[in-house]
């Protein structure tokens, strides 16, 4: 009797392992993944590097079986591409990952309801609906500790401008027009604009083309510091050795990585799946862990500090419309001519 019962357990007890490792993860729409299995791949496009992509959709491959095709280039070219496909009635996309998603026109973004946007901080979201913030930029200076010993870092851009021993040595990224805005927005018209001209003309800052190479330059000791750019980029290269860090200082412009999708995509049903898992714990731990700032409040940064060690700030979050971004983009060249 007692064997018997000792087989039903342990048969019991295999079939309760066998079902928790073949249960869905709770992020997969069931009405949506036998019509997405048959939809067979997805078009992602972002501006999220490979090496932190890819890792990111291999888990969304391996939970759903569907194969993801990745685009990555940069902010304004996808949404040139993505425009000029539309325009030639092309639908080769079917879901955007990138910091621009709102500079696309509404009539491009599909209005979504998804189930994990309820965890979502409803200043990270549309209210309309037609896109989801995934991921935080934090725009704050990055230096090589090298080169640079702060005992005291500047708590904002009016005291970084006494720092003259960096005058020459700093480096900017090529299209840094939001946080030229967030000066603005946080000193005002004229003291902002006055601010900005004489960093320009006095500390003579090189753009550099793209973030991403702005950090390995700053860890590689081609600049002394940077006035501004991603913490999860500093934060990356210091993990890994490179000789650099950050600190916070007002004011600090946040960028939402945002996910929207096509309302003509060529894979629906794959799209809204993998909106809501870039929404889910389970895709936030993942961006987390592939170097990026979560959104979530529920999952710990990637060093847990990330956030934390930026201290009490002025942070300014900003979007932009086309044409914002225009007058923006103008104006920062402005001041770069003014070197």
């Amino acid at each position: 009797m007692f064997r018997k019962l000792a087989t039903a357990l342990t048969l019991a007890l295999a079939t309760t392992a066998a079902t928790a490792q073949t249960k869905a993860p709770s992020w997969i729409l069931p009405d949506l993944m036998e019509g997405a299995k048959a939809e067979g791949s997805l078009n992602v496009y972002s501006s999220v590097n490979e090496q932190e992509g890819l890792p990111l959709w291999k888990e969304f491959e391996a939970a759903t079986g569907v194969k993801v095709n990745y685009t990555r280039a940069n902010d304004a070219a996808l949404t040139s591409k993505i425009q000029i496909e539309a325009r030639s009635g092309q639908q080769s996309w079917d879901v955007l990952v990138t910091t621009s998603v709102t500079r696309l026109p509404p009539a491009l973004r599909a209005q979504i309801d998804l189930p994990e946007a309820a965890s979502i901080p409803a200043q990270m979201r549309d209210p309309d609906r037609r896109w989801y913030g995934v991921y935080a930029n934090y725009n704050t200076p990055a230096y090589n500790t090298n080169l640079v010993k702060l005992d005291k870092p500047p708590r904002d851009f009016e005291e970084f401008l006494t720092h003259k021993e960096w005058i020459g040595r700093v480096g900017i990224d090529a299209l840094e027009f939001p946080w030229t805005k967030s000066i603005i927005d946080h000193y005002g018209e004229e003291k902002g604009d006055r601010l900005l001209k004489q960093f320009f003309t006095e500390f003579k800052p090189t753009p550099v083309d793209g973030h991403l190479a702005l950090a390995r330059a700053v860890a590689a000791g081609e600049y002394a510091v940077t006035v501004s750019n991603y913490v999860n980029l500093t934060n990356n290269l210091k993990m890994s050795g490179a000789p650099t860090d950050y600190w916070g200082q007002s004011p600090v412009a946040v960028l939402l990585g945002q996910v929207a999708v096509n309302p003509r995509a060529p894979h629906p049903k794959a799209s809204r799946i993998a909106a809501n898992y870039l929404l889910s714990k389970e895709g936030q731990t993942a961006v987390a862990r592939f170097g990026r700032l979560p959104v979530r409040a529920d999952v710990i940064p990637t060093p847990p500090d990330a956030i934390t060690k930026l201290g009490d700030v002025k942070l300014l979050p900003l979007d932009f419309s086309p044409e914002e971004e225009k007058l923006w983009q103008k104006r920062y060249q402005d001041y770069l001519r003014g070197r």
